[in-house]
């Protein structure tokens, strides 16, 4: 074991074991610490056992094993326990030194923390990490950003560790300034509400509108996982409608509440803060709000009733269908992701590489498929692409696909079948195609009732006019329109 460790890091719950041990096998030396000392001994006598990883009983402790510059990872809960760790290892860093944060942040509070260790001569890298367990043990999918002059720094540990695609690139690469690293996996995660909304309301319908069970649901998405649809999250739902209890699925006997941490909402609100129309992702956050209100759900489904639920027509042509809507409302999902990550690197000076980001995602991460290698293709073709939906491949994809997703949302509504993310996608689309929405009328009606103005399409952009609708209003027009 070298004299001074690589790296160390702090907090040994699930992420923070597995990631020691990642780093420990690609041949750096790690000091593991943890706040109650006896989880540092624990582990230190069992998984690390005979490991190039030392264990540290003080903050002290663990700044002076570590080689210069000094480089602590901090795999501890959002939030003030972070702040707090902080504060703790200032004392003892010197300039130059860098603290990672490898939880998943508020990107607000990684452009706070860069800012202040920054004026302390210090530096501050907040980085995404994602994959979950197995990810942060086998090779998680990392985007860090922060202090620029970290990165070399990190470098070699955080690609060492990472997952690799085909040809050997590491899922990491620097993403930017500041929280940009945060953000960008605040977006992942946003993403991954929708496609697992977006799954299960396959699911839903395939259950409930053409009867299908857990076996039956197995081989349609095993055979859904060899084609465009190919990804982890397909994957294991495969496998989950294969795992028996007792004889059934066990699926069927979960409770239909799905719990969240935080993080699609978080993607949300940057959205609505932003004026980006994140739909999918919101009705995917929106979507486990509902389910949380089980007991609500429950009274209410004894006194409102809906259609009742009948298919006629080829149920192999309706799953393939399924499959193309499920295809064209993902494309929707990631093209609202990746327009909420522009107008992100607008407003805060960000320069982010949008065909390293679907690299960063091709492995490791939740959302990893080979989809992932059409996004990084349709970037590396156009850095400057404004909307995932104006690539030539995926528009001839999902113009490929809208007739059976319509299809698909159509029999949901006929048959009172809830797919808000499905139904809400394919909205998008019709907007976005859209030469001329009703936005003229309700600009009317604001201007009616508030005299916030209009433009006019006889006039250039940029000229506002209000008008006195009833005769009784004067001619001062308010100053708040925005667009």
């Amino acid at each position: 074991m070298k004299a001074l460790s690589d790296i160390g890091l702090v907090g040994l719950a699930v992420m923070g074991e597995n990631l020691v041990l990642n780093m420990a096998s690609k041949g750096f030396t790690v000091t593991a610490y943890n706040r109650s000392v006896e989880k540092v001994d624990s582990f230190l006598a069992g998984r690390a056992k005979g490991k190039n990883i030392r264990g540290a009983h003080s903050i002290e402790e663990l700044v002076a094993s570590l080689s210069k510059p000094r480089k602590v990872m901090l795999m501890v809960k959002a939030g003030q326990p972070v702040d707090d760790f902080i504060e703790q290892l200032i004392p003892h860093l010197e300039p130059g030194d860098i603290i990672i944060d490898g939880g998943n942040t508020h990107f607000p509070d990684t452009n706070r923390r860069v800012a202040y260790l920054e004026s302390k001569g210090l530096l501050f890298v907040g980085s995404g990490v994602s994959g979950g367990e197995e990810g942060a043990l086998t090779g998680p999918s990392i985007m860090p950003g922060g202090s620029p002059a970290a990165w070399e720094a990190v470098r070699p540990i955080f690609q060492g560790i990472a997952a690799k695609v085909e040809d050997g690139t590491p899922c990491c690469d620097w993403v930017g300034e500041n929280g940009a690293g945060h953000f960008v996996k605040m977006v992942h995660n946003g993403i991954e509400y929708g496609d697992m909304q977006l799954i299960t309301e396959a699911y839903q319908i395939m259950k409930v509108l053409l009867g299908l069970n857990a076996d039956e649901l197995h081989d349609v998405f095993a055979a859904w996982n060899k084609t465009e649809l190919n990804s982890y999250l397909i994957e294991i739902t495969r496998d989950i409608f294969a795992y028996k209890e007792d004889g059934e699925a066990l699926v069927e006997k979960i409770l239909d509440t799905a719990g969240q941490k935080g993080t699609g909402k978080w993607t949300g609100v940057s959205a609505l803060e932003m004026g980006v129309p994140l739909t999918l992702i919101g009705e995917a956050v929106f979507a486990r709000c509902l389910s949380a209100q089980k007991e609500e759900r429950v009274e209410a489904s004894k006194v409102l009733s809906g259609p009742e639920v009948a298919f006629e027509g080829d149920k192999q042509a309706f799953i393939e269908d399924l499959r193309q809507a499920l295809f064209a409302a993902k494309i929707v999902s990631y093209a609202q992701g990746y327009v909420l990550m522009r107008e992100a690197a607008k407003e805060y000076g960000w320069n982010l590489n949008y065909g390293g980001i679907a690299l960063m995602w091709r492995g490791g991460c939740i959302i990893r498929s080979v989809f992932l290698g059409n996004i990084k293709e349709a970037f590396d073709n156009n850095p400057a692409l404004s909307n995932l939906l104006l690539d030539p491949y995926f528009k001839e994809k999902i113009t490929q696909a809208q007739a059976g997703w319509r299809r698909v949302v159509a029999a949901a509504v006929t048959n009172g079948i809830s797919a808000p993310a499905m139904t809400s996608a394919l909205s998008y689309f019709d907007g976005y195609r859209a030469e001329r929405l009703p936005a003229n009328l309700l600009q009317a009606q604001r201007d009616f009732f508030g005299a916030h103005t209009y433009e006019r399409i006889d006039r250039p952009r940029g000229e506002f006019f209000h008008t006195n609708w009833t005769g009784r209003g004067g001619d001062t027009s308010s100053s708040t329109y925005n667009v």
